[in-house]
């Protein structure tokens, strides 16, 4: 997804004058091309995060659109301040592929609002034609329902192939498709996969719902995690498997039944 937003940034760059694009020390390599030929609208702003975070508020206030770039925890944490003086009430995407970051991101850059993307080195291998803001349905079911987000979405429809429940996919998470998990929530049951701090969207999912609902959370746990390894051991560890998560959707289902 990082190569595709390199690709994807510099055709915009190219296409729009009014794009400046705002580098904190991470991916010039990768743009190296892109400041021969925009000198003047693509910046590494260094290790400040604190000042890109305003300098991009400053910048959008004339008219023209920031993109800035650089790693999840430097983005978020060290310029949080900033973040909450500057700018407020972020669009949240979280893609699954590289080509659905295209297509989000392309959709939602000049919108007007303010859009973080969470880019994953998972993809999924599922072709999805996603839309900014609106949620997919993937598949029908009677018996409960799944919320896959992003790059859990494979692992999901692998845990499912079997069963007899619905599953929604979500790439957009602001602004929330309401209206569209309304439709096919089934029953009261709800499985919700996101490969974040889990609960995140819960509150949207009972907002959704007419009736009470029972859910269950599978995400990043709120503790401190001490494991040590690869992605995929990380994955075993916090139950990202498929094994995990149709074991969860079976125990949903024979609960009060």
């Amino acid at each position: 997804m990082r190569k595709q937003f390199v690709k994807t940034v510099e055709e915009i760059l190219g296409k729009n004058e009014k794009v400046v694009l705002l580098l904190g020390d991470i991916g010039v390599f990768g743009f190296r091309e892109s400041f021969k030929l925009y000198p003047t609208r693509v910046y590494n702003i260094g290790i400040l995060e604190q000042s890109t975070i305003s300098v991009a508020s400053g910048l959008s206030m004339t008219g023209l659109i920031p993109i800035i770039h650089t790693i999840a925890p430097f983005i978020t944490e060290r310029c949080f301040e900033q973040i909450k003086n500057d700018f407020g009430y972020q669009k949240i995407v979280v893609p699954g592929t590289a080509e659905e970051f295209d297509t989000l991101f392309k959709e939602s850059y000049n919108n007007g609002n303010i859009t973080y993307f969470r880019l994953s080195e998972r993809k999924n291998q599922t072709e999805v034609k996603v839309k900014f803001g609106k949620a997919n349905v993937i598949k029908k079911g009677k018996l409960a329902t799944v919320i896959a987000v992003g790059p859990l979405l494979d692992k999901v429809i692998s845990a499912t192939l079997n069963l007899d429940v619905t599953v929604i996919y979500l790439t957009t998470l602001r602004p929330f498709d309401t209206e569209t998990v309304r439709k096919n929530i089934v029953g009261n049951k709800v499985l919700i996969c996101e490969p974040y701090y889990s609960g995140a969207i819960t509150s949207n999912i009972i907002n959704s719902s007419k009736n009470p609902l029972k859910i269950d959370l599978l995400g990043i746990p709120h503790e401190f995690l001490t494991n040590y390894g690869k992605m995929e051991e990380h994955d075993e560890y916090i139950g990202f498997t498929e094994k995990e998560i149709e074991k969860r959707v079976k125990k949903l289902i024979r609960s009060n039944e």
